[in-house]
């Protein structure tokens, strides 16, 4: 299986609800480093995974509606608890549409798989895996 990895960064804040998650019940911020990674098993024609750059400018597109934003103040997210795991995956399932649109090309089209990983720290992070 071949891979591609991108990474950018996007500053959050937000609140959670539950006893779970402690002091961040109150609203705080959140800087995640994000890693998209792009898999198939065969490279295309071109004999890459993925254009390197058209993965960047879409993840940077993706972070781009979510960066500098308080997530509770977000439609998109009325009654979610957005935590590290829950943002991956609307990483991941916002970055995989951009692939079924043919955003990213014609060669992306034979993509088989993309993991987002939210680095919350240097100690912390979690990610989703999606098939396409």
């Amino acid at each position: 299986m071949f891979s591609v990895t991108v990474r950018d960064h996007m500053m959050v804040a937000h609140s959670f609800r539950g006893e779970v998650f402690g002091p961040a019940q109150r609203l705080h911020g959140a800087t995640f480093v994000v890693d998209a990674t792009f898999r198939r098993p065969e490279l295309d024609a071109d004999n890459i995974v993925v254009d390197i750059g058209a993965a960047s400018t879409e993840l940077a597109g993706v972070l781009a509606d979510l960066n500098y934003r308080n997530l509770d103040d977000e439609p998109a997210f009325a009654g979610v608890n957005t935590s590290t795991e829950a943002l991956a995956k609307v990483v991941a399932d916002r970055l995989a549409e951009k692939v079924r649109a043919g955003v990213l090309g014609e060669g992306a089209r034979g993509l088989t798989g993309i993991t987002v990983t939210l680095h919350e720290s240097h100690i912390a992070w979690a990610s989703y895996e999606l098939s396409l």
